[in-house]
């Protein structure tokens, strides 16, 4: 069993104080042959108003988003994207990353051109406040 990211814990907490149940840890699931394995699933705690809202959490921290790294992390959300619309299509994924990397490497504008164009959905994470800063749909 591979080792969970070195802030899997801080962002399931993060998720939680900001309204989420987390429902899965992690989120396994199988489309066809292939087996897939997400970070995090979660529903959002709401009223009724809201309706549901469902999300995983796909989670990488400073190191795993080196300059040629970001292709590898786009592909494994992507294959997730795919594998969510088989298994649980109302499910949206988003990639969770820490502030410092969003500000310093997600804001350069090749970075930003990547995100729209594969219409990356984004959770950042403070390392030093453990709460969720921001969410990017």
């Amino acid at each position: 069993m591979a080792a969970k990211d070195k802030y899997h814990d801080l962002v399931k907490d993060a998720l939680i104080k900001d309204g989420w149940k987390i429902t899965h840890d992690p989120l396994r699931f199988k489309t066809g042959e292939v087996e897939f394995k997400i970070d995090l699933g979660a529903e959002e705690v709401i009223g009724a108003e809201k309706g549901d809202s469902k999300m995983a959490v796909e989670i990488k921290v400073s190191s795993a988003l080196r300059h040629c790294m970001i292709f590898e992390a786009l592909g494994q959300f992507n294959s997730y994207v795919v594998g969510l619309e088989t298994y649980e299509p109302d499910r949206v994924l988003f990639l969770a990353i820490p502030k410092r990397v969003y500000d310093f490497f997600f804001q350069k504008p090749g970075i930003q051109l990547i995100v729209k164009r594969n219409n990356l959905k984004i959770v950042v994470y403070n390392i030093g406040q453990k709460k969720i800063e921001q969410w990017i749909k």
